[in-house]
């Protein structure tokens, strides 16, 4: 692996342990852009890192004891559910399309990130919210399924808006809910990528995986002495020009 490939791992891990969201989303360009790997197993890859490093900081967050259960029941149940329609449309669907999609997405994370603030959620009823929740949890399962990515940029919002958790409790549920969904996705992505004969590179996604998750704990652990709105802007702005580079290959490859 090169450096660049190294550097981007440990990124995934400290972007996710800061921000609860966001790491899960550089994942695929890393597996693309700096390993070299084809876009179908790379998201089924992607998968599994997500998982194992969104596993490694929520068991800090729960020894921490700020986790919210019914949350992760809830959202993350649902989650799972979707991840798993999601990874089973994504056998229909070409490799470079799902890139495109991927890069869009990449653009409405840098989006939402780039919001000044959340709408108040002193009026949402909490009836209301739970279905809510529900449906957000499905619909960031699948996309969790369809193009490999974790969806903590919607989920903690949900979890603060309609969860009505503080932002610190917010990032330490969201933990949760990726480790569910990206499971679950890759788990159905095994059973796609077998009957292609395809095979993951285990030594790769092992080593990707182990400095994410280290640097998932140090995010978490480090993350409150730094400014959460600079470090979303900064973060934004890189999602927006890995966007582009996302989008460049998925065009280049559908247009070939």
């Amino acid at each position: 692996m090169s450096l660049a490939a190294l550097i981007g791992a440990l990124a995934i891990g400290l972007a996710l342990g800061l921000l609860g969201s966001g790491g899960s989303i550089l994942t695929v360009p890393v597996l693309v852009l700096l390993v070299g790997q084809d876009e179908k197993l790379a998201i089924a890859g992607s998968l599994l890192v997500v998982g194992v490093i969104a596993l490694a900081g929520a068991l800090y967050g729960l020894r921490a004891r700020a986790v919210d259960g019914r949350s992760v029941l809830w959202f993350g149940g649902a989650g799972a559910a979707g991840a798993a329609l999601g990874a089973a449309v994504s056998a229909f669907v070409p490799g470079p399309l799902q890139l495109a999609i991927f890069g869009v997405v990449m653009w409405l994370a840098a989006w939402t990130m780039l919001r000044r603030r959340a709408p108040a959620i002193e009026s949402v009823h909490p009836p209301r919210a739970r279905r809510w929740l529900i449906a957000d949890g499905l619909g960031v399962g699948a996309m969790t399924g369809l193009i490999g990515i974790g969806g903590g940029f919607l989920i903690v919002p949900a979890l603060v808006g309609l969860g009505r958790l503080p932002m610190p409790r917010a990032v330490a549920t969201s933990l949760w809910i990726i480790a569910i969904n990206a499971f679950v996705g890759f788990a159905k992505h095994l059973a796609v990528l077998g009957s292609a004969r395809a095979t993951l590179d285990l030594q790769v996604l092992g080593t990707i995986a182990a400095i994410g998750a280290a640097g998932s704990v140090a995010g978490q652990h480090y993350g409150r002495r730094l400014d959460p709105v600079a470090l979303r802007k900064a973060f934004a702005v890189m999602l927006v020009l890995i966007g582009a580079a996302v989008l460049w290959r998925s065009a280049d490859r559908l247009l070939a």
